[in-house]
């Protein structure tokens, strides 16, 4: 009577690990799948943040073609990358999905015509700018939505560093588009929404983010250095950001924000590795 009671304990045993695996399997996986999906919409939303930013770029810089080339390319990539986005399980996620594919393609066709008016003529009309500016800020408004709809259908909380160091990259790319467009003199009439902070403002909250960032204590001596490098680039800006009215240095300011949003890619990927 003994060998069959060990042998049906075993079986029990055996049949209680293997579900316990598949258990934890299936939600590391789905866990995997949420953080590629949530990349995407990052990433096409920091393409879409670049693309009125060069777009600006080549307003103010004598029409550097490299501009126009680097304002159509990141238009063209946040499409792919929403493209390419997993169909959210929920109706409200499916159809910002569709409104936003539909929008990022209007984006792109209306971005195109500024850049040939501007190649031909030399300049742009104001409204069809302005009509830019409003789109784009819609389509961020409507990603960032995006984002916290399919956090909620998946019950995902992004890990609190990586989600401050994202939202970084995008809120320095939005400053070096907002002092572009100061100095491509479209200034505050071309912010869309209306309710655009002062640069100094951004600036500080930039600065705060960052100093957040720095003193967290799950860090360790490679973000530290990262994040080191980060604020020595950041101060070499600071200035000229918070008094923007002052000289302007619009290409110095969009290449260290590109610099920046690299380094803290870099961070992100480290991040990644400690899942903070």
């Amino acid at each position: 009577m003994r060998n069959p009671v060990i042998a049906l304990c075993l079986s029990t045993l055996i049949t209680l690990s293997t579900s316990l695996i598949a258990a934890d399997t299936l939600p590391s996986t789905a866990y995997t799948e949420t953080q590629s999906t949530l990349n995407q919409v990052f990433q096409m939303r920091l393409a879409t943040q670049r693309s009125i930013g060069a777009f600006y770029m080549f307003n103010s810089q004598e029409q550097d073609q490299r501009y126009a080339k680097t304002a159509a390319d990141n238009a063209s990539q946040a499409a792919q990358h929403l493209w390419g986005l997993t169909t959210p399980l929920s109706p409200a996620g499916q159809s910002l999905k569709a409104q936003l594919l539909n929008d990022l393609s209007a984006y792109g066709m209306q971005l195109d015509r500024l850049i040939n008016a501007i190649q031909v003529q030399g300049y742009s009309d104001l409204q069809p700018v302005a009509d830019l500016a409003v789109l784009n800020s819609s389509i961020l408004q409507n990603s960032q939505t995006l984002t916290q709809l399919i956090a909620q259908e998946q019950q995902y909380t992004p890990p609190e560093l990586t989600q401050l160091a994202r939202e970084q990259s995008l809120l320095i790319q939005g400053i070096a588009a907002d002092y572009a467009a100061r100095s491509a003199s479209v200034g505050a009439s071309f912010f869309a929404d209306g309710e655009k902070q002062p640069l100094d403002q951004l600036s500080k909250q930039f600065a705060r983010n960052l100093s957040a960032l720095k003193e967290h204590s799950s860090n360790n001596p490679s973000t530290n250095k990262s994040l080191r490098a980060i604020e020595v680039k950041w101060r070499y800006i600071e200035n000229s950001l918070i008094n923007y009215n002052e000289n302007s240095v619009p290409f110095v300011i969009d290449k260290y924000a590109r610099s920046i949003t690299q380094s803290l890619e870099q961070v992100v990927a480290q991040y990644a590795l400690l899942n903070i």
